[in-house]
């Protein structure tokens, strides 16, 4: 991750492995509302979130703690989780 990547476009990346990974269809990581409640709303359940953990620790060099994934609940708070642990 270089110094000028931003917590949008983590969200961006995070919002397009979750469409890539997950076969969602009808939505675009643009039209990917990152406030929405992926388990709630969406319907992604525990496995699904580990899947793209596993994508995304690959990408960008770090770790999530499986004590974290009940928090993480929206793009959003997925990406400002990567962004702090990047910095």
């Amino acid at each position: 991750m270089t110094a000028e990547t931003t917590t949008n476009d983590i969200i961006n990346r995070v919002a397009h492995v979750m469409i890539e990974e997950l076969k969602l269809e009808d939505v675009t990581p643009e039209t990917f509302d990152p406030d929405i409640d992926l388990v709630d709303e969406i319907g992604i359940d525990s496995m699904d979130l580990a899947t793209v953990a596993l994508v995304l620790q690959d990408e960008y060099g770090m770790r999530f703690d499986e004590d974290d994934y009940p928090k993480l609940t929206t793009i959003r708070l997925i990406a400002e989780y990567i962004k702090k642990e990047l910095s």
